[in-house]
């Protein structure tokens, strides 16, 4: 499980404050200082002028998000002029191995963060980079291009500036194939919330959809309500269109677990199959790294 204990510092006789993490498990960690009660950035973090830090933990072996001694692809900052948000957005775009050389016309998933992140979490925290090309060198995934936009905006307004901005900039840029058959998407948490948008409006724009620790609010009793029947409504589109919709959750310790448990209801009612994938590791990128790595094999196949 993630390290969440505060860690206590003394100052040590040269006069220098010391920390010391015990029993911490291989993995990418965000960290932050608290200074008298003032959250501080690690101003010697290379990240920290994206305000966050990573404390990076070298994975050893044969963990499937290690650096290892395969051929790397490349993650590439693009900026774009946003029509719908009226400014420059960047995103974030892996690249297989190779891909500069090749010819071939590859098919992309669309992957987005959570809450509170930016279009950088997928390659720094998140691994994606590396998750990505081991699976590729093991043959295990076909190559495809993963674009990782920033979500960090209005649910809807997300869902417009993807139909309006991303993806024609994704498909007059790169090499890649523009059916539905050869898109997919996928995000966590609100990232999640999403992909639900893009499911309920544009489901003949791709041909998978992929919801990690995500779901509609039953709290929220009038729009639970009107989204249900949304989802009714829509259910015979959903139903010619979509090839493949799955829900995965980090398990019962997952504070999205109840309210997609309750939404998935909703999607029984309506008739829609689905798959259902739970693990341990909560709200967490311990589960978002390891869906990564379980749902990269099963695209485009």
């Amino acid at each position: 499980l993630p390290y969440t204990t505060p860690v206590s510092f003394v100052k040590r006789d040269d006069g220098v404050w010391q920390g010391i993490l015990e029993k911490i498990d291989k993995g990418v960690y965000r960290y932050s200082f608290n200074v008298d009660g003032v959250r501080v950035y690690d101003p010697k973090a290379p990240l920290a002028s994206e305000t966050t830090a990573l404390l990076t933990v070298a994975p050893e072996g044969d963990e499937f998000f290690a650096v290892r001694n395969v051929p790397h692809g490349a993650v590439a900052q693009r900026y774009y002029e946003s029509k719908v948000l009226g400014r420059t957005m960047r995103m974030h775009v892996w690249t297989p191995a190779g891909y500069e050389k090749k010819a071939e016309a590859l098919p992309v998933l669309y992957l987005i963060h959570g809450g509170g992140d930016t279009d950088n979490a997928w390659p720094t925290v998140g691994a994606a980079g590396f998750i990505l090309d081991n699976l590729l060198a093991e043959g295990k995934m076909v190559p495809m291009i993963v674009v990782m936009p920033n979500g960090s905006v209005d649910t809807e307004v997300f869902t417009e500036e993807l139909v309006t901005d991303i993806i024609p900039f994704v498909e007059k840029n790169y090499n890649v194939r523009t059916n539905s058959a050869d898109r997919a998407v996928a995000g966590l948490s609100m990232g999640g919330m999403e992909v639900l948008d893009i499911l309920m409006k544009h489901s003949d724009m791709f041909d998978t959809f992929w919801v990690m620790s995500a779901g509609w609010f039953p709290a929220q009793e009038a729009d639970f309500k009107a989204r249900g029947e949304k989802l009714m409504q829509v259910s015979p589109a959903l139903k010619k269109n979509v090839k493949k919709l799955a829900f995965y959750q980090g398990g019962p310790e997952d504070i999205a677990y109840q309210n997609c448990k309750a939404m998935l209801k909703l999607f029984d009612d309506a008739g829609l199959k689905y798959d259902y994938h739970e693990g341990p590791g909560g709200h967490t990128w311990f589960t978002w790294r390891r869906d990564l790595h379980d749902i990269a094999p099963q695209l485009f196949r």
